[in-house]
């Protein structure tokens, strides 16, 4: 199982930017994948989840309304479309992908625990 996050970048407040989930070894269609964050010195935390069995989303309260996750099952890849960035936004981003949990705010949490991640790739949001 392999998960590889990329399209982060520096990025103006107020700016957009795509980020890029590939994944190997497990399908789409039966484990949900997660988008997780980390600022500096600050905890890692869940973004946002696309369940496997109908694509349904859930984000975390911070991100609603500007952030989307979508997903391109024959290019196992999963994307995070951020848009209306604001200087809190500045982490590193994870995506990942746990065995267990649907997608949903328990999945989320499941920050320490999930089974498999992938490196991390940098967003900075700065004028």
């Amino acid at each position: 199982v392999q998960l590889q996050a990329s399209g982060g970048g520096l990025v103006q407040p107020g700016g957009s930017l795509r980020l890029s989930c590939a994944t190997s070894g497990f399908s789409l269609d039966h484990f949900a994948v997660g988008w997780f964050r980390q600022a500096p010195g600050k905890e890692r935390e869940g973004v946002s989840c696309i369940s496997s069995s109908d694509g349904s989303t859930y984000y975390t309260d911070s991100v609603k309304g500007r952030f989307t996750i979508s997903r391109d099952r024959a290019q196992r890849t999963v994307y995070l479309q951020m848009n209306s960035l604001k200087f809190e936004d500045t982490a590193v981003y994870y995506c990942a992908t746990d065995f267990v949990l649907p997608c949903g705010s328990d999945y989320l949490a499941r920050v320490n625990a999930m089974d498999y991640w992938g490196k991390g790739t940098q967003v900075t949001v700065s004028s």
